[in-house]
């Protein structure tokens, strides 16, 4: 099980566009369905800051969001759209309250 934290600040003509990209990510997942991931989006309070976590949950390890179409598309032309570029850190749980449950 993998679990990683994105964070980044898009430009602020560019922040509705994002958001856009994002909503079209969970449409698909919707769509499909993809076993093994837990995957969330957040928008911060500054309205340009966004974070996103995922649970790779899968036996392989392997990330469903590589196989997403609109994955791909949000991520195509990401380094455009920000004023600080997307860091992404792996979390070691130490503990959690009802976060990742089924």
């Amino acid at each position: 099980m993998k679990r990683v934290l994105v964070r980044y600040k898009v430009k602020s003509d560019r922040a509705e566009e994002n958001t856009d990209y994002i909503q079209k990510v969970f449409a698909e997942l919707q769509q499909n369905s993809p076993d093994g991931l837990r995957y969330a989006s957040f928008k911060l309070e500054d309205g340009v800051s966004f974070v996103h976590i995922a649970s790779i949950e899968t036996e392989s390890g392997n990330n469903p969001l590589a196989e997403s179409s609109a994955f791909k598309n949000f991520q195509a032309e990401i380094k455009d759209r920000c004023e600080e570029p997307p860091v992404a850190v792996e979390l070691n749980e130490i503990g959690s309250f009802k976060f990742f449950e089924k």
